[in-house]
């Protein structure tokens, strides 16, 4: 049997073409669908599902705070509970301002370039002490007591299981100012004076253990430092021919 194929080339590629066409059309109409009905649900949860939740928690939350609020005293409970938990923090972050007395006798040079303090300033925001007073070798003391500021180091621990002690220099940025002659109480000559610096934050942290503050003749623990040298203040002398 002769079978004769009277379909000319080009129609079959037509009908070929037809055929392609219709199946990416019924693809991607298949593909809208998919596509629609996935973001109907997400549609759906966000303000449905997401919706109903967060009214609910939310009248829960109201709910509970309303029968806290009802009990007498609550208040005062929770406030408390609040200081409690932050107490540890404020207690490591307080500063021991005592160890001043230790640095002051320690940077004090010894006679005849020794010097007597009138009043001292800490300012613990600028991390800056302010020293106001006088000597009696003149300028000599004073240089002798600047440079003995400068060469101060202090030497701690940072932790019990710190193996090392860590070593920094006292002071920075030493300044005088104010120098000027005087007769103290006796009528003796002196020169009056007030010298500032920036001392570094572990001075006064309470974190620095075993704390020490180690001059150039001169080494004082200040955490077990007990008392002050009763020569180490006086009070300010007067201008200098005051008393005449």
């Amino acid at each position: 049997m002769i079978e004769v194929n009277l379909i000319p080339d080009v129609k079959q590629e037509l009908l070929k073409a037809r055929r392609v066409r219709n199946s990416v059309i019924s693809g991607a109409i298949l593909v809208s669908i998919v596509a629609g009905g996935i973001v109907t649900l997400l549609a759906v949860y966000v303000f449905g599902v997401q919706w109903g939740q967060h009214t609910f928690y939310d009248k829960s939350i109201k709910d509970n705070q309303a029968k806290i609020q009802s009990i007498e005293g609550a208040s005062d409970l929770l406030t408390i509970q609040n200081q409690l938990s932050v107490l540890s923090e404020a207690h490591n972050n307080k500063t021991i301002s005592s160890r001043l007395f230790g640095l002051l006798d320690t940077i004090n040079p010894a006679a005849p370039n020794n010097i007597t303090i009138s009043k001292v300033g800490l300012n613990s925001d600028e991390k800056t002490i302010e020293i106001e007073g006088q000597a009696d070798n003149s300028f000599a003391a004073l240089e002798t007591f600047r440079k003995t500021i400068e060469a101060t180091n202090i030497e701690y621990s940072e932790g019990e299981n710190s193996s090392e002690p860590t070593k920094k220099l006292l002071a920075s940025e030493v300044t005088t100012s104010d120098t000027s002659f005087g007769e103290d109480n006796s009528g003796r000559k002196v020169l009056r004076f007030k010298l500032s610096f920036k001392y570094d934050e572990a001075l006064f942290a309470r974190n620095s253990q075993n704390l020490q503050i180690v001059g150039p003749t001169k080494r004082n623990a200040t955490d077990s430092f007990k008392g002050v040298p009763s020569g180490l203040f006086e009070g300010r002398s007067g201008d200098e021919g005051e008393g005449e």
